[in-house]
């Protein structure tokens, strides 16, 4: 499935809702530019369906684009890291 990543810049948050509820992963960003992720959020009415992974990955796709890196500093994000180092060029 397929949904839409919102910036929400105001709140230093990527966002997916989906069905009256937010997924979310906020961010700080350094003075070299590089997005520090601190927190992955997906309400207990959407877990189980790979959603955090589906909108990191977004996230880091929009970072491509931008030419930010990530630095991994909620668990999930350090676990996912570890996971797959074919991401690596998207980590400080």
């Amino acid at each position: 499935m397929s949904y839409t990543l919102i910036h929400n810049e105001a709140e230093s948050k990527y966002e997916y809702h989906i069905d009256g509820h937010i997924a979310y992963i906020t961010y700080d960003e350094d003075a070299e530019g590089n997005m520090h992720l601190t927190h992955t959020i997906v309400p207990d009415a959407l877990a189980g369906k790979g959603l955090a992974r589906t909108l990191l990955e977004d996230v880091l796709e929009e970072f491509k684009k931008n030419n930010k890196k990530a630095v991994a500093q909620c668990s999930y994000i350090v676990k996912y890291q570890e996971k797959h180092p074919e991401q690596s060029e998207c980590f400080a």
